[in-house]
C-alpha cells in the first residue's frame, strides 16, 4: 500500500520561487530565464518585464500609462505631419523648403520623445547580440528621419536625382506615423496581455481576506490573513470561506471545494478532517486548526505552480526564438539589398524608392507575432487548466502529453481511494456477524495500524459499545492478540492463526471469494477457536471506470502497476476492464516498466500518487499526480490532477491538443505573414502591378499581427470542450 497522505484533500508542494527571496520578481513572457527585482525591459527581447505573480486588484500598468500618454499627445502632431505630407503640395500653403523645416520641428517630439523607448530598446539589443523587433523598427525610423533631417538641413549634399516638387524628398511623416502606430500596437499588446494573468488573480480572489481568531482565553477577534500562524484556532461561520489550511478540531459541516478541485457536491468535514483555504463552508460552524499558512497553503501552492508553468518555454518555443534570431539579420540583409537593387536598377528617384521600400521591410518584418505565438498560448492554457483542476508544471508537459499512447496506473490512491473500509464480517458457526464486528474492534484499539482504525470505525458508526483491550500485544506484521471482557482474542493473517493453533479451514473458501473481489482479510479467534472473518477493502474512486472508458476510447494503452499482492490487482483489473495488471512491484519495478516499454517505442505517461511512484513518474514522458497524494510524488511529475480524478488526464489531453494546436496556428499566421509581407515591402510586385508598400502601412500591419495572434490564444478560454 503506497504510503500516500489519504485524509482530506492532501497537499501540493511548491516548486521553488523566486519570489520567496522577498519582493516582486519580474520577468518576460518571451524569455523566463531573464528575472529581476524591478521593472524594466528584456535585454534580449526588449519586451517589457512583467511580476511573475500579478497583484490582486493591482491592475495598472505603467508602461501602458506612458506609453498612452507618449500616444496621446503626439498624436495631433503625428496628423498634421501627415496631412502636410499628403496634401501641401497640392495646395501649396507654403514654399516646398519652408514645409520640409515645419514638418522637422513637428516630427522631431514625434520620433525624439515619442518613439524614444523603442530607440533605447533596439540599442540594447545591439549591445546585448539579440536582435530582435525593436533593432529592426530603431533601424528603419531611425534611417527615414535621419535621412530626412540632413535633406532638410544640407539638401545640397544630396543628387539631383532625389530631388521632387522642388525640394529633397522628405520622409517625416513615415517616421511619425510609424511611431504613433507602433505606440498604438504596444498599448493594445499590454492589453491583450493583461488577460493572461486573469487565471492567476481569479485564483488569488478566492482567499479571504481576514479569518476570525480564537484567543487563548475564548474571545474571538479578526485578523488579516497574513497574521493567521500556525496552530492558530480558527472560528468559521456558515457562508463563510476557510481562511488556510488546517485540521476541524470542532463541530461538522459541509464544504464545497468546487473553486479548487473542481467538485461539484460539498464534501461532510468532521473533527479530524482537513480542510483547505479558500473553500466555502456552507453550513454547520466549525473551530479548525491552522497547518499550513501563507505560501504553504494549497491554494498559494496552486498560483506558484501555474505562474511557473506559465513562464516556462515550451519545445516549440524554443525554436520559433531560434528561428527569430537569423529572422532578423536576414531581414537586415533584405533591406540592404532591396536599397542597393532599387538605387541601382530602379526608376527615378530611384535612391529614394530605395529608402523608402528597405524601411517597409525592416517594420513589417518585425518578429513580435513569431515571438508571441506559443507564450500567448500556454499562459492562456495553463491558466484554463488551473480552473478546471489541472495543473501543468512547465510547458514541455502540455506540449507532449496530447503524443502519449501508454498510461501506467498506480492502483492504491490512484484508481481507489487509497484509504482502507471496512467490508463486511463473516462470522464463523456460533457467531454472530456484529459479535464478531464488536470484539475485533475492541481489541483494535490498542492498535495504531490503519486497518484497525478502519475496524474501530465501522462499529463506532454502526453504535456498538467497545470494551478496553487488556494485555494488548502486536505482533510484527502479522497481527495483535489480547484479553476483551475477560476473553482472549488474537485478530491477524493466517500465520498468526498457525502459531496459536487455529484452524482457518471452516472460512477458507469465504476467505478466497473475498481476497478474488480485492478485499484484505484477517482472522479473529476467541479462546483458541475461529470466530470469523473481517474483510477490509480498499473502494475504487466512483469516477475511476468512467475515466478509464474515455481514456481507452482515446486509443490508450491502460497498465496497471501496484506493489499489492498479484491477487488482488488482478481483481481490481478485472472489475475495471484492464488487461494488463502488474502486482507486488516494488518503486525500482515501476521505474523498470516505464523504461522497458519506452524501449517499444511506446510514448508513457505515469499516474500514482506515493513516495514509491516518484521514479517512475520522474522517469515518464509526463508524469501525473494526485492532488490528494504526497508531496514527493507532485514534486516529481509534470501533471498534478488537484482532486485526484483520472478523468482530469481526459481534460488535460483535450487541452493540450488544443493548445498544440493554437500554438501551430500562431506559428503559421506569423510565419505565413512575414514570407507574404517581405516581398511586398521590398517591391517586387512593382513591376507587375505598380504596388509599392508604404512603411505607414507596414507599421499598422505589423501592430495588428501581434494583436492577432494574443487574440487567436485567448480563443482557448472560448473553446466549448475545454472551457464547460
Amino acid at each position: 500500500m503506497n504510503t500516500a497522505s489519504t485524509t482530506g484533500a492532501g497537499s501540493l508542494s511548491s516548486p521553488p520561487s523566486v519570489a520567496d527571496a522577498g519582493g516582486t520578481i519580474y520577468t518576460c513572457p518571451m524569455h523566463p530565464e531573464v528575472r529581476q527585482d524591478h521593472p524594466g525591459n528584456c535585454p534580449k527581447c526588449g519586451m517589457t518585464l512583467e511580476p511573475i505573480l500579478p497583484e490582486l486588484g493591482d491592475d495598472d500598468n505603467p508602461e501602458l500609462r506612458d506609453f498612452q500618454r507618449r500616444f496621446w499627445w503626439t498624436l495631433p502632431l503625428t496628423a498634421i505631419v501627415f496631412v502636410l505630407a499628403m496634401f501641401g503640395h497640392r495646395l501649396q500653403w507654403m514654399d516646398m523648403a519652408v514645409q520640409s523645416w515645419v514638418e522637422l520641428v513637428i516630427a522631431t517630439p514625434i520620433v525624439l520623445w515619442a518613439g524614444w523607448p523603442f530607440f533605447v530598446r533596439g540599442w540594447q539589443s545591439v549591445v546585448n547580440h539579440s536582435p530582435n523587433m525593436w533593432t529592426l523598427i530603431g533601424l528603419g525610423t531611425g534611417a527615414a528621419f535621419v535621412y530626412s533631417v540632413v535633406a532638410t538641413v544640407a539638401p545640397q549634399v544630396f543628387p539631383a536625382s532625389f530631388v521632387s516638387m522642388g525640394r529633397v524628398a522628405v520622409y517625416f511623416e513615415a517616421a511619425a506615423v510609424i511611431i504613433s502606430l507602433t505606440l498604438l500596437g504596444q498599448m493594445l499588446e499590454l492589453k491583450a496581455r493583461s488577460q493572461t494573468s486573469a487565471a492567476i488573480k481569479s485564483l488569488l480572489g478566492l482567499a479571504p481576506k481576514t479569518a476570525r481568531r480564537i484567543r487563548d482565553d475564548g474571545g474571538e477577534e479578526d485578523v488579516p490573513l497574513s497574521d493567521v500562524h500556525i496552530d492558530d484556532k480558527l472560528r468559521i461561520r456558515p457562508g463563510e470561506k476557510v481562511p488556510v489550511d488546517g485540521v476541524v478540531v470542532e463541530g461538522s459541516s459541509a464544504v464545497d471545494e468546487s473553486m479548487l478541485t473542481g467538485e461539484p457536491l460539498p464534501v461532510t468535514k468532521r473533527v479530524g478532517d482537513k480542510v483547505i483555504g479558500a473553500t466555502l463552508n456552507t453550513s454547520g460552524a466549525l473551530v479548525m486548526r491552522s497547518e499550513r499558512v501563507g505560501a504553504s497553503t494549497v491554494l498559494a501552492q496552486i498560483v506558484q505552480m501555474v505562474a511557473q508553468a506559465q513562464r516556462s518555454r515550451a519545445p516549440m518555443q524554443r525554436m520559433a526564438d531560434l528561428v527569430a534570431g537569423y529572422f532578423v539579420m536576414t531581414v537586415v540583409a533584405i533591406a540592404a539589398l532591396t536599397f542597393l537593387a532599387w538605387g541601382l536598377f530602379g526608376p527615378e528617384p530611384s535612391w529614394v524608392f530605395g529608402l523608402i521600400n528597405a524601411v517597409a521591410v525592416l517594420i513589417i518584418a518585425c518578429p513580435c507575432a513569431l515571438g508571441l505565438a506559443t507564450p500567448m498560448s500556454i499562459m492562456v492554457a495553463t491558466g484554463l487548466g488551473a480552473t478546471r483542476g489541472v495543473l501543468f508544471r512547465d510547458a514541455a508537459a502540455i506540449e507532449n502529453l496530447r503524443k502519449i499512447d501508454t498510461l501506467i496506473i498506480d492502483k492504491t490512491g490512484t484508481l481507489t481511494e487509497g484509504r482502507p473500509a471496512f467490508d463486511r464480517a463473516v462470522p464463523a458457526p456460533g457467531f454472530e456477524a456484529d459479535e464478531v464486528l464488536r470484539l475485533a474492534a475492541s481489541l483494535d484499539q490498542g492498535s495504531e495500524h490503519p486497518l484497525a482504525e478502519t475496524i474501530v470505525r465501522a462499529a463506532r458508526e454502526r453504535g456498538m459499545t467497545l470494551d478496553k483491550p487488556e494485555n494488548f500485544e502486536s505482533g510484527s506484521g502479522i497481527g495483535v492478540r489480547g484479553q476483551v471482557a475477560g476473553r482472549q482474542l488474537a485478530l491477524g493473517n493466517t500465520t498468526l492463526m498457525q502459531q496459536i493453533g487455529v484452524s482457518v479451514a471452516p472460512l477458507v473458501s469465504q476467505a478466497e471469494a473475498l481476497r478474488a473481489e480485492g478485499a484484505s482479510v484477517m482472522h479473529l479467534a476467541v479462546d483458541g477457536q475461529l470466530a470469523g472473518l473481517l474483510a477490509v477493502s480498499d473502494p475504487i474512486k466512483p469516477s475511476t471506470p468512467e475515466a478509464l472508458a474515455t481514456l481507452k476510447a482515446a486509443g490508450l494503452r491502460i497498465v496497471m502497476a501496484t506493489g499489492d499482492g498479484l491477487t488482488t490487482a488482478k481483481a481490481i483489473g478485472a472489475r475495471l476492464g484492464i488487461d494488463e495488471v502488474h502486482g507486488e512491484v516494488k518503486p525500482a519495478d515501476k521505474l523498470l516498466l516505464v523504461e522497458r516499454l519506452q524501449k517499444e517505442g511506446r510514448i508513457v505517461a505515469m499516474a500514482g500518487d506515493g513516495i514509491n511512484d516518484a521514479p517512475a513518474l520522474a522517469k515518464a514522458d509526463v508524469g501525473v499526480a494526485m492532488g490528494t497524494g504526497t508531496d514527493v510524488a507532485m514534486n516529481s511529475a509534470q501533471l498534478t490532477l488537484v482532486k485526484g480524478d483520472l478523468r482530469g488526464i481526459a481534460i488535460a489531453r483535450a487541452l493540450s491538443e488544443a493548445t498544440v494546436a493554437n500554438m501551430k496556428q500562431n506559428l503559421l499566421f506569423a510565419l505565413l505573414y512575414n514570407t507574404l509581407g517581405i516581398p511586398v515591402a521590398a517591391g517586387v510586385l512593382y513591376p507587375l502591378t505598380g504596388w509599392l508598400l508604404s512603411p505607414m502601412i507596414a507599421a499598422l500591419a505589423m501592430s495588428f499581427s501581434s494583436v492577432s495572434v494574443i487574440g487567436n490564444a485567448l480563443r482557448l478560454r472560448r473553446n466549448g470542450k475545454l472551457a464547460s
